[in-house]
């Protein structure tokens, strides 16, 4: 697969998922231990040491889009906290934890001015940490951009993927992308609440003046149950992809994130897709998505590898577009702009 960036055109080598921005690597600290600014990437294997080489001083980048879009993308959390957070300060030689709670609506500020001033292409050089194995830790000098994910993301809720790239016609230079997200969850199974801003809507939900069945199946909409999986399933009565059709083997998830939906969306069945489980996790978590034509996009944070495993590429057919009429398109519309991974 190849991605242009920034006019530039590169082949997709590897990609590197789900690495998290732990609360000891961050600025933006919900607990009150020491800052670090290595990160963790994962234990000593095969396919790490293939990934990164000889981990020296090794070439990376971010775009300042995607630091834009997580910052707005945070800006509720930042504006309205749901923890607390914490620096370490020194006093009279003393290291102590401050709460800075209330400076985040500030901080916001600060740091979408900062970046709003950087370069459409953010450079830095990062290598192996000096840590005892088979814990692998990346780092970098204070010369590059590395430190603005520090000063960003949020714990809990900010992850990092990682692309291994080579530049098209540029022998073998490889280079890194690296691109933060924010922990979006679509998937309606069980009474499962991945994050702290799903409850945050569900105790809204719970102290509305709406009727106790209004409530209810606004609730069960969440959890894939009632009305709204019933209206669902009638609509599209099986997984594209496998023609399965057994509901016992179908997710309903919703296109917009039930977090982000209004109280319309998140009961409207063309909101929904009804997928078997692997397709349901890829399009959930943005590794998939759909052109209006039914066509497939898939993601270059999936690796090479996994589609093939997969049976998937870029521009396949798929047999959706018998469902995809114009308020379904406007859902869809959605997901490939907020929660597909693209470059």
């Amino acid at each position: 697969m190849q991605v242009e960036i920034l006019e530039t055109k590169y082949e997709v080598i590897d990609a590197l998922n789900n690495i998290t921005l732990a609360d000891s690597f961050l600025k933006n600290k919900t607990g009150k231990g020491n800052g670090e600014a290595k990160l963790y990437v994962g234990n000593e294997s095969k396919e790490l040491s293939e990934f990164f080489g000889d981990f020296s001083d090794l070439s990376a980048f971010f775009q300042k889009k995607d630091l834009i879009k997580v910052l707005q993308d945070l800006k509720e959390e930042y504006y309205l906290p749901q923890q607390h957070y914490y620096k370490k300060m020194t006093k009279n030689s003393v290291k102590m934890d401050v709460d800075i709670t209330e400076e985040m609506p500030s901080r916001w500020e600060e740091l979408f001015s900062k970046v709003s001033k950087c370069p459409k292409f953010l450079n830095f050089k990062f290598s192996r940490s000096n840590v005892k194995p088979p814990r692998v830790y990346i780092n970098s000098d204070a010369k590059g951009y590395y430190t603005l994910l520090r000063e960003i993301a949020i714990p809990n809720i900010s992850y990092l993927s990682i692309l291994k790239l080579k530049e098209v016609g540029n022998g073998k230079k490889i280079i890194y992308y690296f691109k933060p997200f924010i922990d979006y969850s679509n998937t309606i199974q069980g009474y499962q609440i991945t994050t702290f801003e799903e409850e945050k809507v569900l105790k809204k939900i719970a102290e509305t003046t709406l009727s106790t069945k209004k409530k209810e199946t606004l609730k069960t909409a969440r959890i894939g149950q009632g009305k709204y999986r019933e209206l669902l399933l009638e609509d599209m009565p099986y997984c594209p992809f496998t023609k399965v059709s057994d509901e016992r083997l179908l997710i309903a998830s919703h296109m917009k994130p039930w977090v982000k939906s209004d109280e319309h969306e998140k009961i409207d069945p063309k909101n929904g897709l009804i997928l078997t489980p692997t397709y349901d996790a890829l399009f959930d978590k943005g590794f998939i998505s759909f052109h209006d034509n039914g066509k497939l996009i898939v993601s270059p944070f999936l690796s090479p590898l996994n589609q093939k495993r997969l049976n998937i590429n870029d521009g396949k057919q798929i047999d959706i577009q018998r469902f995809l009429d114009s308020k379904r398109l406007v859902y869809l519309s959605y997901h490939r702009d907020n929660i597909f991974k693209g470059i």
